[in-house]
């Protein structure tokens, strides 16, 4: 699959194909292949996954990635939405298990609760097992407004001191949803989530970081035209040892 263009951009490798279907197909190769890499050394595997459309293509194609021990691979998410009835498809471990964790034999699935009474305590108790089980990989994506999990820019911190939180939703963020197709309107989308935070995700040893569409072209601009800040939460990819950003032609259009 032709690489349109590569570069690097402080530390941040970035790969841009001409279709999603590409980009998600080299993304899955890529991390597929890591995958094996640390299971030929180590006998578990842990994996933090986004829950999106911007996902699709990736997540398809590694469920197909050949021989992998996926008994060995534990999953996470990153965000889950507050107040949502436990069977709704928007409920980002619901969209998940659909497209990727019911396709593949998992050793185990952690799922955030976002209905929970005390979503303090549910926070802490997720926080325990980001510890318990220390995060090998983050396969993410970029919202509009450059967040990464839910990190939209008002509540993005890069010293974060826990490693999950609550958090109220900007109007970008919400708007997303409603442009992905996930909501009809914006009413309809919750308001709060509980997410991982910045340091959360850039704590990984490695991370792939998927973002197709022309709805996510000034997001990339951003990402990798503007100062490292909490202004542009994605920013901080550029400060990571060991990450892949993979764009389209349409969520490229804007780079020079």
């Amino acid at each position: 699959m032709p690489l349109i263009f590569e570069t690097t951009v402080d530390t941040l490798q970035v790969r841009q194909f001409a279709t999603r279907q590409e980009l998600g197909a080299d993304a899955a190769r890529q991390a597929g292949d890591k995958i094996r890499e640390l299971l030929a050394a180590q006998e578990t595997v842990n994996v933090i996954f986004a829950a999106a459309p911007s996902q699709n293509e990736f997540l398809d194609a590694l469920a197909l990635q050949p021989d992998i021990d996926w008994q060995r691979v534990n999953a996470f998410h990153m965000d889950e939405y507050i107040g949502l009835a436990d069977e709704a498809p928007q409920r980002f471990g619901n969209f998940l298990k659909d497209r990727f964790f019911a396709k593949v034999p998992l050793k185990t699935v952690f799922y955030i609760n976002g209905n929970v009474s005390d979503p303090d305590a549910e926070c802490a108790r997720y926080e325990a097992l980001l510890r318990a089980y220390p995060t090998d990989i983050v396969c993410m994506g970029i919202g509009e407004n450059c967040h990464i999990a839910f990190n939209d820019p008002h509540v993005a911190l890069f010293n974060d001191p826990v490693l999950v939180k609550k958090v109220g939703l900007d109007l970008t963020s919400r708007w997303q949803q409603v442009h992905d197709g996930c909501f009809p309107t914006l009413d309809e989308v919750p308001e709060y989530a509980l997410t991982l935070t910045i340091p959360a995700l850039i704590k990984a040893p490695t991370v792939y970081c998927m973002v197709p569409a022309a709805h996510k072209a000034e997001a990339i601009a951003h990402t990798l035209q503007d100062a490292v800040s909490e202004t542009y939460p994605s920013t901080i990819l550029r400060q990571h040892p060991d990450a892949t950003l993979f764009i389209d032609a349409d969520s490229g259009k804007l780079l020079g």
